[in-house]
């Protein structure tokens, strides 16, 4: 979450900066409204404390003096006051709740260095490889998929629902290779790391998807358990609670896991295919490092997804996100985007975004600097290291020969596959 101090101590620049990214000075003016309840419960109380103990002192010498009667009213006072001490307790306790949830519910501060904008439509693209001006005609993925029998969404349809799929034959070993190649590729920078796909509550809590996310998230029933939406949140989890010495920072991880997302928000959005689904692989990559660390740990983190598509020789783009599209934890977001010619779209593949010290101080991770002094918050990044939905329909359409009924695959792909090429499932036969 934010840092409410700073919230309250720049009220007027953290409303400028916060109004960027949708939120409206109410919302903000009520968690100060709250806070200046709370001074007043917290005055309330050190005056009542002392009431009370001045009042307990006197009870004493008040029956030495033989005074029973001025006692016993005394007595009558103590009581008093600790029922409003009680009573003020419990009002601080419930404004601390509401304080916590308000600020639970505010986005992170958008770095200065983000575009300032309102939508999509203001993002800025920084950089474009390997685009070409026109591309050949090119079928959708799925319609590639269909003839050489890769994808069977009518199969996921029947076992979960739709926006569920099913790959058969080398549309699932395609995607296998994918993340395999996705985990190689980063292994000498970060540490490979299997986690659950499901987390408590708390860890859900930490890396901002509850409260702002859970209608949009799967929830076990009868249980604190959530299905992840990527493997950020289990990487970071895991941390949760934990003080660093600063020498050991950065720490780099990457996890492949399944993703499990409701998609509330897709309604008129094309599902076609995968372009958008319930449940998909991804390969995530997550840093954890000092303030001093950040903007070189996220150069690299936004290389090493370049590297990718760049080994999958596929044409992609980055843009730099606007405000009004930054997600609710990020405070910088680069999102790497990869041309689709068979929708004649751009298609993002990955989310590169850095959150400074939001996160952690909602899980509480935090180091203890070198030079002495408090414990700080370590900032954390995170990025789609290779999301394979989309990634696979992408070379679906880049490498379709349809002379041959077959996928050219990059070079960097064929030691994963054991072959240069996707090719039609010979074994399927309904």
């Amino acid at each position: 979450m934010i840092d409410r101090k700073r919230l309250l101590n720049h009220f007027d620049e953290s409303a400028e900066l916060l109004g960027r990214k949708g939120v409206s000075a109410d919302q903000l003016g009520a968690v100060r409204d709250r806070v200046e309840q709370r001074r007043g419960a917290v005055t309330t109380e050190s005056d009542l404390r002392a009431s009370l103990n001045r009042k307990s002192k006197e009870i004493g010498g008040l029956y030495k003096a033989g005074k029973r009667d001025e006692a016993e009213a005394a007595k009558a006072e103590v009581a008093q006051l600790k029922d409003a001490i009680a009573a003020n307790a419990a009002t601080l306790s419930t404004v601390d709740t509401e304080i916590n949830d308000l600020l639970l519910r505010i986005p992170n501060f958008p770095h200065p260095d983000a575009p300032v904008g309102t939508s999509e439509h203001d993002n800025v693209v920084v950089k474009s490889v390997n685009v070409a001006e026109s591309y050949p005609e090119t079928p959708p993925h799925w319609d590639i998929a269909e003839q050489l029998g890769l994808l069977d969404p009518e199969r996921g349809a029947k076992l979960a629902g739709a926006m569920f799929t099913l790959l058969r034959g080398d549309g699932a070993r395609l995607l296998r290779a994918l993340v395999a190649f996705g985990l190689d590729l980063n292994r000498g920078s970060y540490e490979e790391i299997l986690a659950p796909s499901f987390v408590r509550s708390d860890v859900f809590t930490g890396t901002g998807h509850l409260p702002k996310f859970a209608n949009d998230s799967y929830h076990v029933a009868d249980s604190d358990l959530w299905a992840i939406p990527t493997g950020e949140v289990p990487l970071m989890g895991m941390h949760q609670g934990d003080l660093f010495a600063e020498e050991v920072l950065p720490l780099r991880y990457m996890t492949h896991t399944p993703c499990f997302r409701k998609e509330a928000g897709s309604a008129g959005k094309d599902t076609r295919g995968l372009q958008r689904l319930h449940e998909f692989h991804k390969v995530e990559l997550v840093k954890l490092c000092t303030a001093e660390q950040v903007d070189a740990e996220y150069a690299a983190m936004i290389a090493d997804v370049e590297r990718a598509m760049t080994l999958l020789e596929l044409p992609y783009r980055i843009l730099d996100l606007c405000t009004g599209d930054l997600t609710f934890s990020s405070e910088r977001v680069h999102d790497i985007e990869v041309y689709s010619p068979g929708v004649d779209k751009w298609l993002e593949v990955s989310s590169v975004g850095r959150f400074s010290d939001y996160q952690t101080r909602r899980g509480n991770i935090r180091y203890r600097p070198e030079a002495g002094g408090k414990p700080k918050f370590a900032h954390a990044m995170n990025g789609s290291g290779l999301a394979t939905p989309r990634v696979w329909a992408a070379l679906l359409e880049h490498g379709w020969e349809a002379e041959q009924q077959r996928v050219r695959l990059p070079a960097a792909l064929v030691p994963y596959m054991g072959k240069p090429f996707v090719e039609k499932n010979t074994l399927r036969t309904f």
